[in-house]
């Protein structure tokens, strides 16, 4: 039997507490993992204050040597795992079973990650402002004549990590190319990507006492966010809303992404239809950058309408199909709670689900043991619709007409916002919202990713103040 230890500053731990985790669908054991109390994390936290400070003597270009011999074996090689080796494939089938994510989608989380790592050293540059990096080693410098320096806000960087998106991986692994020691939570169902990650750092040469990563519960996790001086945590709402005002921590929550249309622009909106799709369905539309919800002056109906007859064309298919593009939902009941929300959503009067006419068969179906919801495209008549502004863990969008003036006036918290437009006046006016974390103006879905721009704050940033510094001879 499979077990996965605790990873204490890159030792490995087996503790007397430990979880199962198994298959979605059968409900078989894939594998047991032990489980850190909260008191232990505190503990291991303060006594490697000093990980830190042995980390400075590497220089960056070491460390971004590191992630690139890390990447390659993340994604190609048989390394060290637990207690035994792991295969590319081998983590592929562990991720797919317990998750409910198909196995091409875990093949293209694992590429990101990837590209991600090989590419640090750009995107260090980039999220930096193109500091030279003797600076950031150094701690100050000159360039260009200006005086620079930063003040390191972070001896560990905590991260609570979910189990619906390896993709989030790609997020704290730069924090190991800047020197700062990890410490991670894992998902309960998705452990897979951060051990792997970690194991490949090792073998790439990374000091294995930076790195650490923690199975535990509610008050574990609570701990690492409370210990370490800088943080990540995601998950819904509910979950992240106690840190959403600690400056040490950057929240990933609910996206609320939209697709807003631009008067000047709508009379033409077939013209963007595969934007919409792309921006709804892409990645099983589990992710936070996923559109939820379309905005549009007009022709809302004749929107919705087109996009449902796309929508159900992506049925639940097996999970090692090539051609899978949903995510099955790793409990069933989670799956059903999400449908008898929608439904009871529909029981409120201006809405209608655009998708259920051209469906087959029910929103919530079973395939091959795993469960599924249909993507799901609704038709409301105004925002203040139970369902105008719901995010759900599969491709599901509202469309809702709605003047472009009132727009930017109702948008609320919108992790990504496509404007399609050719207004320069409101494209002045996307601009200086401070609602809109990303911005797209034109044609580009929600999803897509510039990894050499900040992700819902710059990570860079995050770990290192710049300040005003001077130093004369003396």
């Amino acid at each position: 039997m499979l077990h996965i230890p605790l990873l204490r500053n890159g030792k490995q731990y087996t503790s007397l507490k430990q979880s199962e985790i198994v298959d979605h669908r059968t409900g078989e054991v894939l594998a047991t993992m032990s489980q850190a109390n909260s008191g232990l994390i505190v503990r291991d936290i303060k006594n490697s204050k000093k990980v830190w400070q042995s980390l400075q003597n590497m220089s960056l270009a070491e460390t971004l040597d590191i992630c690139k011999k890390a990447a390659d074996l993340f994604l190609k090689e048989e390394i060290p795992f637990a207690n035994t080796t792991q295969t590319p494939e081998q983590f592929v089938n562990y991720q797919s079973a317990s998750t409910g994510m198909p196995k091409n989608m875990c093949r293209a989380n694992m590429e990101k990650v990837h590209w991600v790592l090989t590419n640090l050293a750009e995107i260090i540059k980039s999220l930096s402002g193109r500091v030279d990096f003797s600076i950031i080693e150094k701690g100050y410098g000159v360039q260009d004549g200006i005086p620079i320096s930063f003040l390191p806000q972070a001896r560990h960087l905590g991260a609570v990590l979910p189990s619906n998106s390896p993709g989030v991986h790609s997020l704290w692994v730069p924090a190991l190319a800047l020197r700062v020691p990890i410490v991670l939570k894992p998902g309960s169902r998705e452990p897979w990507t951060p051990f792997r990650l970690l194991h490949a750092f090792m073998e790439a040469g990374y000091p294995s006492e930076a790195l650490s990563c923690y199975p535990t519960d509610y008050a574990g996790g609570n701990n690492i966010m409370l210990h370490c001086e800088r943080a990540m945590i995601f998950g819904d709402d509910s979950t992240v809303r106690l840190w959403e005002n600690d400056r040490r921590v950057e929240v990933h929550g609910s996206g609320f992404s939209k697709v807003l249309i631009g008067q000047d622009i709508v009379e033409n909106w077939e013209q963007h239809l595969d934007m919409l799709f792309t921006s709804i369905m892409a990645n099983g539309g589990r992710s936070c950058i996923n559109a939820s919800a379309i905005w549009t002056p007009k022709y809302g109906r004749e929107i919705a309408d087109a996009l449902a007859k796309r929508m159900v064309k992506t049925i639940p298919l097996p999970l090692d199909h090539e051609q899978a593009k949903l995510s099955a939902f790793s409990d069933k009941r989670i799956a059903e709670y999400i449908n008898q929300a929608i439904e009871i959503g529909l029981d409120t009067e201006g809405a209608e689900d655009m998708t259920a006419k051209y469906r087959d068969t029910e929103r919530f179906s079973i395939c091959e043991g795993s469960a599924f919801v249909h993507p799901t495209l609704i038709h409301v008549d105004s925002y203040d619709h139970p369902l105008a502004n719901r995010e759900f863990m599969f491709p599901f969008a509202s469309v809702v007409e709605m003047p472009q003036e009132q727009m930017l006036k109702t948008i609320e918290k919108s992790l990504v916002v496509t404007a399609i437009t050719n207004d320069s006046n409101w494209e002045r006016d996307l601009l200086c919202c401070p609602h809109i974390d990303r911005l797209n103006i034109g044609s580009a879905p929600t999803c897509k990713v510039d990894w050499l721009q900040p992700h819902e704050g710059n990570l860079f940033e995050f770990l290192f103040q710049r300040r005003s510094f001077q130093k004369n001879s003396i």
